[in-house]
């Protein structure tokens, strides 16, 4: 980080008490950048479809520019620490609720049960995504992306739309 930020290590140190408040501050970020760029993804449109669509994009999107924060956020042996554990929990709990928040409106169904079917998508999303970076160059980009919004798209557009 010093030398992406062309600062001495003891520079760097004299804004982050520890090493652990440097990695919370870096974690902080990506997770920001996550959760913003899902809540962009789910507002880019109204059709379902393309909201189911831009979201695996954006978590592909993610991991193709910024590969290293996503192993940051989810491949970490610090996900173990309690600031990080609560973080990362806080992150998928952001991610959800904006998916959620649709799944809610459009078929009426409970908080509850929409968070349980928004947990599941962001679940498969991001565990695909993970395995789309661990096998580079298999499958390109957008065939990857393609075949989970495929998958989730005929999960969620089962349940009927309430009216």
């Amino acid at each position: 980080i010093a030398d992406r930020a062309n600062v001495s290590k003891p520079v760097l140190y004299q804004h982050f008490p520890s090493k652990l408040d440097l990695y919370l501050a870096v974690l902080d970020l990506h997770i920001d950048s996550l959760v913003f760029a899902l809540q962009k993804a789910i507002a880019s449109t109204k059709e379902n479809k393309n909201r189911v669509k831009a979201t695996v994009d954006a978590y592909f999107g993610f991991i193709d520019d910024e590969g290293g924060a996503f192993r940051l956020l989810f491949e970490s042996d610090m996900s173990v620490e309690p600031q990080v554990r609560e973080r990362l929990n806080r992150m998928t709990y952001d991610c959800a609720v904006a998916v959620s928040a649709v799944i809610s409106i459009d078929t009426g169904f409970p908080k509850e049960e929409s968070m349980m079917l928004a947990i599941g998508l962001i679940g498969c999303a991001q565990i695909t995504a993970r395995h789309w970076l661990e096998k580079e160059g298999k499958i390109d980009r957008s065939k990857a992306a393609s075949l989970v919004t495929n998958l989730l798209w005929r999960g969620i557009s089962g349940f009927p739309l309430h009216n």
